[in-house]
């Protein structure tokens, strides 16, 4: 996933309402006025906020006979996942290795390192 595919989809999760759809449709495919039926908004409002979506890739219609149900691409989360997983692994190995110094340092002269 290039940088302007994973910012598209991390500005589109922003937004609480858009999160919300998405979990939703983690539960199966889904109409707009189906998604829409929660919330105090219009089905425009809806339909825009599935619009952020899916230029993020995050979602796509297809044509199903009279309806046209929106899908979660679920892979995409799984490159989000991976690249917050990639990062957090990077975190937590630093932090390691300061744990290791600070203990170290602690074993060393334990009198002259005490708070």
């Amino acid at each position: 996933m290039d940088d302007d595919s994973l910012s598209r989809a991390f500005a589109a999760l922003a937004d609480p309402t858009r999160r919300d759809l998405v979990s939703r449709l983690t539960l199966g495919d889904a109409t707009v006025g189906e998604l829409a039926a929660p919330y105090d908004m219009s089905l425009q409002a809806v339909s825009k906020h599935l619009a952020v979506l899916e230029s993020a890739g995050l979602v796509s219609r297809r044509r199903d006979a009279q309806r046209r149900p929106v899908h979660l691409e679920s892979e995409v989360l799984g490159e989000l996942t991976h690249w917050i997983d990639r990062h957090r692994r990077a975190a937590e190995a630093r932090m390691s290795r300061l744990d290791g110094v600070l203990h170290h340092l602690r074993s060393t002269d334990p009198e002259e390192h005490t708070p």
